[in-house]
């Protein structure tokens, strides 16, 4: 049987849609297929988006940036865009039958210290994960009905 894939956009690919991808990966317990990608790809993944995760048992380190274009010749059943900017520019893509826009402040821009950026990372990986958990838990549910 064909898993359906969803796309995860955000401007950057380097925080938000690193962390929605990792978290609804878990989630979704195999049941459907999970990428990100970004309308103007940074070129790396954010290295407290990495540890953030690695607290929580989830290991992103080896996640790309990569561009949203790269999606366009692939079946794409459902996109999610994360942040204002991806929303607008987001194309439609083949397959497409959902598209939803849950945009989620951009760790990557807190200031301060550390500690105090880390704080911003963890608050955003866990809006992030109560959102995406929840949207498996309805997917896999719908499953079961089907």
């Amino acid at each position: 049987m064909h898993k359906p894939t969803v796309l995860i956009l955000c401007t950057g690919n380097s925080c938000r849609s690193h962390l929605a991808e990792g978290l609804l990966r878990v989630a979704a317990k195999g049941q459907f297929l999970v990428a990100s990608a970004g309308s103007k790809p940074a070129g790396y993944v954010h290295p407290l988006a990495i540890q953030v995760m690695a607290e929580i048992g989830i290991d992103i380190a080896s996640h790309t940036s990569k561009h949203m274009n790269d999606f366009l010749n692939q079946p794409v059943e459902t996109v999610i865009t994360v942040c204002g900017n991806a929303d607008q520019a987001c194309p439609i893509f083949p397959g497409q039958v959902n598209r939803h826009h849950w945009p989620f402040e951009d760790p990557a821009h807190a200031t301060g210290t550390d500690a105090e950026k880390l704080t911003v990372f963890r608050r955003v990986r866990d809006e992030i994960r109560r959102v995406f958990e929840a949207y498996a838990a309805g997917r896999l549910d719908q499953a079961r009905q089907a």
